[in-house]
């Protein structure tokens, strides 16, 4: 049985990734790929399956878990909880998201009514119209 064999954009476009990322983890060997006669690579379907975020898991007869949400933004960057720092209204959250840190300012009462803790799993969700790139 053959596998459904994606291009690299169209790979990138599915797990909601930059085509230069893919084309990175290609290089890195972080996901796999067959190379088509002429040297290009592809990406089979099911490659992708342990980079997409898992939906919830039902409690029951198909009810999602109490608080679960569905987020239509597909930059969503699942990481563990490295550190917490609350000051007044705010707190800074710092995740660990494949062993690169995303740091995100929200608010105080927002930690409280997520729970969140050193150590816990969360999501972050990138929304962005711009990307600034410096070197030091």
């Amino acid at each position: 049985m053959s596998s459904t064999l994606l291009t690299p954009r169209e790979a990138a476009e599915r797990l909601g990734i930059s085509y230069p990322a893919l084309k990175h983890w290609i290089l890195a060997g972080r996901i796999r790929t067959v190379k088509t006669p002429g040297g290009h690579h592809r990406i089979p379907v099911e490659a992708l399956e342990e980079f997409l975020p898992q939906p919830p898991k039902p409690t029951q007869a198909g009810q999602a878990q109490p608080g679960a949400t569905r987020i239509s933004g597909r930059n969503q960057l699942a990481g563990t909880v490295m550190e917490i720092t609350v000051e007044g209204l705010l707190a800074k959250v710092v995740l660990n998201v494949g062993g690169q840190r995303i740091t995100a300012i929200i608010t105080a009462d927002a930690i409280r009514e997520l729970g969140l803790k050193v150590g816990d799993q969360a999501l972050a969700l990138v929304k962005a119209t711009e990307v600034m790139i410096g070197r030091p």
